[in-house]
């Protein structure tokens, strides 16, 4: 892909046109398929290296990403009966090994105890929403809060493939209202306990890759990132199901509001102190240490640039 395709390409005219730049040559439908897949391709695979993924990535945002479709792709996760949560006996454990990050027992508490629950079969998109997707869902929906993250209320075109975030979980639960009315299909936030099984899997998995942290599984402080990235830009970090940036990038609402689990105690952490009542959010972020990333980990939103929060849609009805 040559630089001057770029400005050929449709998706980047029509930021072009929106920005009030003049019209450009239309490019050949055909050889700009090609070449987007052959970029999807490289971000997506693990035998290429970080830099040349996010190259690949920041090409697809400017010339149009095929992966980022009108209906999400989605994986399948069957119904089962799982165990979600941490042992009260493996918090201490925890808490040490994460403790050169500043983690203490209260955060990990809020896991506690494991429990039994009983899923009905579910889809869970590949991807969490991007920018693209947001921007169109302002366009037809006339919601008016755009995300924090955005400069000056300006929509990244050059980024449109990134996850949104700086949203509120009424603008995700807005969204998915959207996208259900424009779908014709039923779309939601995960449960909690749907997307910790998502990301953990039938194994219970501490992470979406397995049971150690790896800074190149996932987009995190570690890695030295310190942005957001193009989705699937961290295809080791592939959940069991399919899904991709469940660890990392930026952090996801999800349905629930924090509650303790079964049997556990109100943890009245700084979360608490800040807002009385709070959406949870999973998955750790590009700004935060990889203590988030864990599975488990129940987090939450802060007002602020270091807390980008976003989200991923799933539905209970097979997508079609």
């Amino acid at each position: 892909m040559k630089l001057a395709d770029v400005a050929d390409s449709p998706h980047f005219r029509e930021h072009a046109e929106l920005a009030g730049a003049a019209a450009v040559p239309p490019v050949e439908p055909q050889r700009l398929a090609q070449d987007s897949a052959v970029l999807a391709a490289r971000v997506e695979d693990p035998d290429v290296v970080l830099p040349q993924r996010l190259a690949a990535g920041t090409m697809l945002a400017l010339i149009g990403d095929p992966r980022v479709t009108p209906t999400p792709t989605t994986c399948p996760v069957p119904s089962a009966s799982v165990s979600i949560g941490l042992p009260v006996t493996e918090v201490a454990e925890v808490v040490a090994r994460w403790r050169h990050v500043g983690v203490v027992a209260d955060w990990i508490d809020k896991e506690t105890p494991r429990h039994e629950v009983t899923l009905d079969k579910f889809w869970i998109c590949t991807y969490p929403v991007t920018n693209g997707e947001y921007y169109r869902f302002l366009l037809d929906s006339g919601h008016r809060t755009r995300p924090s993250t955005w400069y000056l209320g300006a929509y990244p075109w050059d980024r449109s493939n990134h996850p949104v975030a700086g949203v509120s979980a009424a603008d995700a639960d807005a969204y998915a209202d959207w996208l259900s009315t424009r779908t014709g299909h039923p779309w939601r936030l995960p449960s909690e306990a749907e997307w910790e099984y998502a990301a953990a899997g039938p194994d219970g998995l501490e992470f979406p890759w397995g049971d150690s942290f790896d800074p190149g599984r996932a987009n995190t402080r570690e890695t030295g990132v310190h942005t957001t990235t193009p989705v699937g830009a961290f295809p080791g970090g592939r959940s069991p199901f399919g899904a991709l940036d469940m660890a990392g990038n930026v952090e996801e609402y999800v349905l629930d509001e924090y509650t303790p689990y079964p049997g556990g105690r109100h943890v009245s952490d700084h979360l608490v102190e800040t807002m009385t009542r709070y959406r949870v959010a999973r998955g750790g972020s590009f700004s935060r240490f990889g203590d988030l990333t864990r599975t488990r980990r129940r987090h939450g939103p802060f007002a602020g640039p270091l807390y980008p929060v976003g989200f991923r849609l799933a539905t209970g009805a097979r997508p079609t």
